[in-house]
């Protein structure tokens, strides 16, 4: 069990580490594009021991590779306009309760009477990520230099959330698209490979196809070296986990590996400096009890 356990924190850990890399880059876009194309390069290797998930597989890798590319774009933008400690929180958390949600309509799961309070005690965490902003009247004259930050700030504030959601959405859709194609798959492991690396692949063309990130391919050599590291994040990060829940029931590990939303709080307010840290570690800190108390609603 303690290997199980530090496993799992071990995978939270490595999946916060991965974004906080996309978050620190001069180019997040770039940095997002590098990291997954790595992996994906990673996830081939992988497919050749572990062999194809069966051809019933392929309408689900191309869902789940196609929402990957929404998904990236609006991380990407999340945390350009963001903080950390909200965007990541939000995303994670807020993508795990959707994906709950969808669950209980798309895959049939049901869902008892503890796991509809732990989604709104999770919900509760999520609400309490934002900060609590001034609002300003539309007619007020803004004279001076604070205010005009206090304005961007607040619009930058929005724009992260706005992000954040959709980031949680596209992770909700991928966790189902996911969650259906390994049922129907032939093995879970080579579909979460093959997941990886269709991914991976999607998004490198959809970069390619823009102009704007064509003439700054290059550029992906420079830092070929933080790329690799997200990209074995990625990697790690989901193997872990496939070993973690060899020792330990799935439930305990699941529960342990969401524990990310806090490390997210945590790395944006002791690391990246970012304000309301408490306010924020705290709201992180509901939503995983409310993820935690999901988990056990589902045995």
């Amino acid at each position: 069990m303690l290997a199980a356990t530090l496993l799992a924190l071990g995978s939270a850990l490595v999946h916060a580490s991965w974004n906080l890399l996309i978050k620190t880059s001069d180019d997040r876009a770039l940095a997002a594009w590098g990291q997954f194309s790595a992996a994906a390069a990673l996830a081939l290797v992988g497919l050749v021991v572990v062999g194809f998930p069966g051809w019933a597989a392929l309408p689900y890798l191309a869902g789940t590779a196609a929402v990957h590319i929404v998904y990236l774009e609006s991380l990407v933008a999340a945390y350009t306009h963001g903080d950390f400690s909200l965007s990541y929180p939000l995303a994670r958390g807020g993508g795990a309760v959707l994906a709950a949600l969808g669950s209980t309509l798309v895959l049939d799961d049901r869902l008892p009477a503890l796991g509809w309070l732990a989604i709104a005690v999770a919900a509760a965490g999520l609400v309490g990520l934002r900060g609590r902003g001034v609002p300003v009247a539309d007619d007020v004259v803004l004279g001076d230099a604070a205010d005009v930050s206090a304005r961007a700030g607040r619009a930058g504030e929005r724009a992260a959330l706005g992000f954040a959601l959709l980031t949680a959405a596209c992770i909700a859709t991928y966790t189902i698209v996911d969650s259906a194609g390994s049922r129907a798959g032939e093995s879970g492991v080579a579909y979460g490979l093959a997941s990886v690396a269709a991914s991976g692949v999607a998004i490198s063309v959809a970069n390619v196809l823009r102009p704007s990130r064509r003439a700054r391919a290059a550029l992906l050599r420079r830092d070929w070296r933080r790329h690799l590291a997200g990209g074995v994040g990625t990697l790690v990060a989901y193997t872990m986990v496939l070993v973690a829940v060899r020792r330990a029931p799935v439930g305990y590990v699941t529960m342990l590996r969401e524990s990310s939303v806090v490390i997210g709080a945590l790395v944006g307010w002791l690391v990246l400096g970012e304000g309301l840290g408490r306010r924020r570690l705290a709201a992180s800190g509901v939503i995983l009890a409310g993820l935690v108390l999901l988990v056990a609603a589902g045995g």
